[in-house]
């Protein structure tokens, strides 16, 4: 079975992409490094993300909506998503989104509107319909899938179809986060969900947005020749990163869940480590509950630890940019966005990762916390004691990982769109040219 990793060039005989080296090493061949230098006009992209549970799926769009329209400053970005919180973040000139009715995820594959409780059937047509007239009517150039190829319960499957049947010059992507779920489990909904036939069927390339030397997804979830030969591994995607602010006087801890949906009895676990900390001990906290955690529990947590002086409580933060630079030890659970967050800024940090209903979580801690990057404490251990104890142990000196992880994601991933572009603009410059010379023959 054939993947592609970084390193060597296109038609080298080895993997598939450049590393960012190769991009410099470029310069002086003659070759153009403009990214629009063959495109007609400027580029439309659409990017699809159902958003059922949490953060991370509208987080990690609207990272890569960012350093798309970076890279091609002319062009239209649209986002499609079923996101509750897109409107609370900062959407820069050329970005623009389409907001679906919130669905939830009740259990493994099983999905129920979250806001229109009486109508779980009415708005999963709502959102299929909305997708088909929003793919079809914005006709982009290269449309981005965020992890379900055929989208919940196959709510995308009609717009893929009718871009077919009409002919459409769209240029399909799947893009994938590093670990979905424990392999057994995912390889049986794979096989039975139709998930690699609509891959093979309908989409161009795959974008795995974590390294194989980690996890290996084509091996762990046994994706067949035709999936497999056209997935390529990306690396973690690097965040923009603030300069370290720490300023000398206590050390500072950071406690972050995400959206909040489940993540509060972290929160309560620090807290009441923190109070039994001697006097003598000194911490400035700052705790961010999430948009998603129940308001009744975000009361009950502050009615009970609001007196604490020396900790700052937030609601949501939609950049955690400066949080991380000021903090010295960070308390999460071990999300794909957090834990490219801390990556990116080097942190240390205490993973409690979810293990319900999917592994992902678990999976992804493990793995990172036997490289030497973090320090993972398993949900079922979680007491106040033992998690004060880590936070403690974590702020004293100590080596970091020998082997840097992959965080060029994002630059691999512009080096795909400008191949992928190019490829289209020729296509159609060759069938406009056939199609003159037929007229003149």
């Amino acid at each position: 079975m054939k993947t592609k990793t970084s390193g060597t060039a296109p038609g080298a005989g080895g993997p598939e992409f450049w590393t960012p080296a190769d991009e410099v090493a470029r310069q002086g061949t003659g070759e153009t490094l403009r990214p629009s230098a063959f495109l007609a006009a400027p580029p439309k992209i659409l990017l699809y993300s159902h958003d059922t549970f949490g953060l991370g799926n509208i987080r990690r769009t609207l990272l890569l909506s960012e350093e798309l329209i970076a890279q091609y400053p002319g062009a239209s970005i649209l986002i499609v998503t079923g996101s509750p919180m897109i409107h609370a973040f900062r959407i820069p000139k050329g970005i623009d989104y389409i907001k679906l009715p919130c669905l939830y995820r009740v259990d493994v594959g099983r999905y129920a509107a979250r806001f229109l409780v009486e109508c779980t059937a009415e708005v999963k047509v709502t959102r299929s319909a909305i997708l088909r007239e929003s793919v079809l009517g914005f006709d982009p150039d290269l449309m981005i899938v965020d992890k379900s190829p055929a989208g919940v319960d196959g709510e995308l499957l009609e717009a893929l179809v009718t871009l077919r049947q009409q002919q459409r010059r769209t240029t399909l992507v799947l893009g994938v986060r590093d670990i979905l779920d424990e392999p057994e489990r995912t390889r049986r909904i794979l096989r039975t969900n139709g998930s690699f036939e609509t891959i093979d069927r309908f989409y161009d390339e795959v974008w795995i947005y974590g390294q194989q030397s980690i996890f290996d997804m084509v091996a762990e979830y046994a994706f067949p020749e035709s999936v497999a030969s056209k997935t390529k591994f990306c690396g973690y995607l690097k965040r923009p990163i603030s300069k370290s602010s720490c300023n000398g006087g206590p050390p500072h801890i950071l406690v972050t869940t995400g959206g909040g949906d489940d993540g509060s009895n972290i929160i309560e676990a620090y807290l009441a480590g923190l109070c039994g900390l001697p006097r003598n001990t000194a911490l400035r906290t700052t705790v961010v509950f999430g948009p998603q955690m129940l308001a009744a529990r975000r009361t009950e947590l502050l009615e009970r630890f609001g007196y604490l002086a020396d900790v700052t409580f937030l609601e949501f933060e939609p950049d955690l940019a400066k949080h991380y630079a000021e903090s010295n030890v960070v308390v999460s659970q071990a999300g794909y966005n957090t834990v490219c967050e801390l990556l990116s800024f080097s942190r240390r940090a205490i993973l409690i990762p979810r293990a319900e209903p999917v592994c992902e979580q678990l999976i992804r801690a493990r793995l990172l916390a036997a490289r030497g990057y973090f320090d993972i404490l398993e949900p079922q251990d979680l007491t106040p004691d033992v998690l004060i104890s880590k936070v403690l142990t974590a702020l004293q000196p100590g080596p970091f990982a020998l082997v840097p992880p992959d965080l060029d994601g994002l630059l691999r991933i512009r080096e795909r769109v400008r191949a992928l572009l190019r490829e289209k603009s020729l296509t159609r410059r060759c069938a406009s040219s056939s199609g003159s010379a037929d007229a003149n023959a």
